[in-house]
């Protein structure tokens, strides 16, 4: 397994609460990401300019609709978001009876279904899903999620990954690629109980489909080929590192987010960094996220 050590720079120096949901718009250079607990997005432009909206409540995933329209999933709901003046218009409620859930990872799959994961606010076993979301239906796929994570999928869309992250076990399903529904039951991809570098939190599937995951206090990322060999682990300047996503015109870098909850004043001493946003610079062949059919 080959280690890389300080190949990372700030991309962004807001800290978040927990730092979740990057993706990149490729059509505008823009890259978008939230502070769930602090009900904001962050958005920055190609030329490094930072803007931080305030959200009426808490989100964590993007995707794109079109030019003018994007799509965000949050704790009441998926919404419309108008980009030219941040309007929201509810598109489809999620779980209107369980108040105590919020929205957590998600990912458009190349067909333009949305995965979206659920969790409760305070990790309650079970207590949240994950769901597709495709042309106004939304369906359950596996339900009794306690912390839905690592949603990807290959570039043909035959192959999708998720977890629930305190079960230490990354889950591989064959997919239709024309909906994006399981075609068969999952099986584990990786056992990172194995690994002992923390939990599988986000991820994503390169161009020539190795899987990206942030390790949940494990202080880095790594690199897994599509046999579940780990070829790369980038370290990282704090334990509770969250999601990746590829970024640049050319999809040649990548982004992850990071989380400061539940760090003790000790901890935030010894991890100045944590909850900020990095920017790696390694050998990625990134691919673009797809646009959502709503």
């Amino acid at each position: 397994m080959n280690q890389t050590v300080a190949t990372y720079k700030d991309f962004s120096e807001t800290a978040c609460e927990v730092g979740e949901g990057p993706t990149y718009d490729t059509a505008t250079g823009t890259t978008y990401w939230f502070d769930i607990p602090g009900k904001m997005m962050l958005e920055m432009s190609e030329n490094g300019e930072e803007t931080i909206h305030t959200l009426p409540f808490a989100a964590s995933v993007l995707a794109v609709i079109d030019d003018e329209n994007q799509l965000i999933a949050t704790e009441n709901g998926l919404f419309r978001r108008t980009v030219a003046d941040g309007s929201l218009t509810l598109i489809k409620e999620l779980e209107p009876d369980k108040p105590e859930n919020r929205s957590n990872d998600g990912r458009v799959h190349p067909s333009g279904a949305l995965w979206i994961g659920t969790m409760g606010w305070q990790s309650a076993d079970n207590a949240g899903a994950i769901y597709h979301f495709h042309k106004g239906e939304l369906k359950t796929l596996y339900d009794a999620i306690t912390v839905p994570n690592a949603i990807c999928f290959t570039a043909d869309g035959g192959t999708g990954y998720f977890t629930d992250t305190p079960t230490k076990k990354v889950m591989r399903v064959a997919l239709d690629p024309e909906t994006g529904l399981p075609a068969a039951e999952p099986t584990v991809f990786l056992d990172v109980a194995a690994n002992e570098r923390g939990f599988p939190d986000g991820a994503v599937v390169d161009a020539d489909g190795n899987f990206w995951c942030a390790r949940w206090d494990g202080g880095c990322i790594q690199g897994f080929d599509p046999r579940g060999v780990c070829f790369e682990t980038i370290e990282l300047p704090t334990d509770r590192i969250t999601c990746p996503a590829f970024v640049g015109r050319d999809l040649s870098s990548m982004i992850v987010t990071s989380a400061y909850i539940g760090l003790d004043d000790d901890q935030m001493r010894a991890q100045p960094d944590a909850g900020e946003t990095f920017l790696l610079e390694a050998r990625f062949r990134g691919k673009a996220d797809p646009r959502v059919v709503i």
